[in-house]
């Protein structure tokens, strides 16, 4: 078994670096063709992580939504969805939230060990088949990555938010980077961005880092820009 899965982020950019406005409205960045195209990308995958965030503001519900390719993952013998997986410092998430409501497939709730308990029992029942995993105190993406590795997860998707992909990234557990271009101004210093993961933490793969260009394509209004670590 793997040691951790490999990882690849994706995230939707404005052109003024941000990755959503400031409303209570989600913004959405991809067009059309690039959103089917990340839903390719999800299909690829064995699990989807988003952080806790991520799942209080935009309550996505993370599944393969294409029907032919949902049919082949379970003619393959696989889930027809990856599994869900979300990370969490306080356990402050909605049992009815469409993370844990929305269709079938297994969901993971990581939270720092000591609030395991408390956190598994207020979700309780009404998170139907969630389980709550201690993964370290404080909260650690080892272990995270560790225990998906272990229940045979290879392939991992990072989602967002932004904190969470400059966690991935600060710390070098970003094998690939999915970064989307859009043609579109923000312009708010209010807005989400990726933001720095802690003092100290600098860009790339890892403090200080470089990512290396593999790809420029356009879709459509957007430009995909396909990274991987400096190493590769």
């Amino acid at each position: 078994m793997a040691e951790r899965p490999y990882v690849l982020l994706s995230v939707a950019m404005s052109a003024d670096g941000y990755i959503d406005d400031a409303t209570s409205a989600r913004l959405i960045l991809s067009n059309p063709a690039d959103l089917d195209r990340v839903d390719e990308v999800r299909a690829g995958c064995d699990a989807i992580l988003v952080g806790a965030n991520t799942v209080r503001r935009d309550n996505p519900a993370l599944q393969v939504r294409s029907p032919a390719r949902r049919t082949a993952r379970s003619a393959a013998g696989r889930p027809a969805t990856p599994a869900r997986v979300t990370i969490t410092g306080g356990g402050d998430l909605d049992p009815e939230a469409r993370f844990f409501a929305a269709g079938e497939g297994a969901r993971l709730v990581y939270v720092p060990a000591p609030r395991r308990d408390a956190v598994a029992a207020r979700l309780g029942s009404a998170a139907g088949p969630a389980e709550v995993v201690a993964a370290g105190d404080p909260l650690s993406l080892d272990a995270v990555l560790a225990d998906l590795a272990g229940r045979g997860v290879r392939r991992l998707l990072v989602e967002g938010g932004g904190s969470v992909l400059a966690q991935f990234l600060a710390q070098g557990l970003a094998d690939e980077l999915h970064l989307v271009i859009a043609p579109v101004f923000v312009g708010d210093p209010g807005a989400p961005r990726i933001a720095a993961a802690g003092p100290g933490a600098g860009p790339g793969a890892g403090p200080g880092g470089r990512l290396h260009l593999a790809e420029v394509r356009a879709i459509g209004d957007v430009v995909l820009l396909r990274y991987l670590p400096s190493a590769s």
